[in-house]
């Protein structure tokens, strides 16, 4: 299971992004940091966003993250509740009509993934995101 004090710190991050509603695919190259913010951690992606045939754009996005009774919660940077990350690796996450199902694959770490399956009537996408710890 994904704890915090394992997360903390620098990660490379390689993101795949399938958009079969759309018919486009993506990518994401950049980083990730875990950053302790008193309460847990604030996580921060940064990097070059390529999708579909549109110029590259530079992308940004948080999270933050608290230790929970059964796993890590995940929370949008608004403090909204995003998810869960339970034992299993495994985490859903209703945003009506749509659904985000997560599993976090951690077997080689710290080499580890998630992989996001989207699907509702108006999305159809998976999206899957690979961190490398940097030194």
């Amino acid at each position: 299971m994904i704890t915090l004090a394992a997360l903390e710190g620098v990660w490379c991050l390689d993101r795949e992004i399938d958009d079969r509603r759309a018919g486009l695919t993506g990518r994401f190259v950049g980083e990730a940091i875990w950053a302790p913010d008193g309460a847990g951690l604030t996580q921060t992606e940064t990097g070059l966003l390529r999708y579909g045939t549109a110029p590259p754009m530079q992308a940004t996005r948080r999270y933050i993250w608290r230790e929970g009774h059964g796993g890590p919660e995940v929370f949008f940077a608004d403090g909204r509740p995003f998810h869960q990350v339970t034992g299993t690796g495994a985490a859903h996450h209703d945003c009506p009509p749509d659904v985000y199902e997560v599993r976090y694959e951690v077997t080689d770490w710290p080499l580890w993934q998630s992989r996001w399956q989207v699907s509702g009537p108006r999305k159809d996408a998976v999206i899957i995101s690979r961190y490398r710890r940097i030194p």
